[in-house]
């Protein structure tokens, strides 16, 4: 373990402030942002400059300068900036923010851009996804599950866009799968597509069976016996211990209520799920409770969003927390190389904290190790 993280450096923004004399008084730390600035995406890009600007205010270094460009959230608008910013001979972007804005970025291969998104497939090889990825995910979920020693877990895979981005995150993860399951999202097939996985008629039928034998049968108190199997649904060990639903909002909770109406029960199966940014929805569906799933260190994300609101009088999103992150993680990185070589660091090793938790680098990527919850009777509680 030593060796695996020998590069970890815990940062505390007060700790820069003493490195800063290794950086020549005239050598500026000039940071790229490309973020919807005009369009349907403006507010995301204006709260996104705003915890970037706090991040430059806490580390306190007049080093830093920070250009930021419009995206419009259009892939040849950003190209358009990202070549404005390259004239500018600026190295390293945080940013864009949404995948579609990737397309043309190969382009500017003097360039490395730290995009907010999460995906990981088919990057431009100058693109590094900062973004809370799959394999993040799975990395937590699987931590857990061997924590709990559980051997048999089923995974749920909704056919939508993102259905590749969680196969890779499984395999780079190496999680153990029992079986593994698509299925379509849409309510009218959803519920029977989850009795053919649990069994679920096979189950009822096994419960109508033994009523029958009961009735028909010499047993001694047979009566207490059939009113208590008719207090059931089914009969049938499931063959899995847990069950992974990587799906979001209104469609996960589909999935839990058909889970629910084939007799499976969070009490006896463990219902993981991947980040869900601390829905508070999740708070009030009681019956699919205890639910588990890993994100983001949550105290901090809490200090974070006083912290913006104080200086900004608004909250704060997810993507704010990661690009106020990102600026620490280019300026720690800025003592180890100048920013004309920072490509060749985000290739070597290294790992960081931030307030999102620690970033490992390696390989042009960007993992998170996360924390793990547990949403039951109506309140959130960390496991690690």
């Amino acid at each position: 373990m030593i060796k695996l993280f020998k590069i970890l450096f815990i940062l505390k923004w007060v700790v820069f402030l003493l490195f800063s004399s290794t950086v020549s008084a005239n050598e500026k730390i000039k940071i790229g942002l490309l973020v919807p600035m005009t369009g349907t995406n403006k507010e995301i890009g204006q709260s996104i400059i705003k915890a970037v600007s706090l991040a430059v205010k806490d580390i306190d270094n007049n080093l830093i300068e920070i250009y930021p460009k419009d995206t419009a959230s259009r892939p040849n608008q950003t190209l358009k900036s990202a070549f404005e910013l390259k004239q500018m001979g600026i190295k390293v972007i945080i940013g864009p923010v949404f995948y579609e804005s990737l397309t043309y970025l190969d382009e500017m291969k003097d360039l490395t851009f730290l995009s907010l998104t999460n995906k990981t497939l088919d990057l431009p090889k100058n693109v590094i996804s900062a973004g809370i990825n799959s394999t993040s995910q799975f990395n937590t979920i699987k931590k857990f599950l061997e924590k709990n020693d559980v051997e048999r877990t089923i995974f749920l895979t909704p056919i939508r866009e993102y259905e590749f981005e969680i196969k890779k995150g499984m395999k780079e993860s190496n999680i153990k799968t029992y079986k593994e399951y698509d299925y379509i999202t849409d309510p009218t097939k959803l519920t029977k597509q989850i009795e053919e996985i649990t069994k679920y008629k096979i189950r009822k039928q096994n419960l109508e069976d033994e009523i029958t034998r009961i009735k028909n049968s010499n047993e001694p108190n047979k009566e207490k016996i059939i009113k208590r199997l008719e207090k059931r649904y089914t009969i049938g060990n499931l063959n899995f211990d847990a069950v992974v639903i990587s799906d979001f909002d209104e469609s996960l909770k589909s999935v839990t209520t058909s889970l629910l109406y084939t007799d499976v029960k969070p009490e006896n199966k463990y219902f993981i799920t991947l980040n869900q940014w601390f829905d508070e929805s999740l708070l009030k569906e009681t019956d699919v409770q205890p639910i588990y799933y890993p994100s983001i260190n949550k105290e901090n994300f809490d200090d974070f969003k006083i912290k913006y609101f104080n200086a900004f009088n608004e909250d704060p999103s997810h993507l704010s927390l990661l690009s106020y992150d990102l600026v620490g993680l280019i300026y720690y990185l800025s003592f180890r190389s100048d920013l004309n070589n920072l490509s060749k660091l985000f290739k070597k090793q290294n790992s960081f904290k931030g307030k999102i938790g620690i970033f490992d680098v390696k390989n042009n990527k960007i993992n998170h190790r996360l924390n793990f919850y547990k949403v039951e009777d109506k309140e959130l509680t960390k496991i690690f």
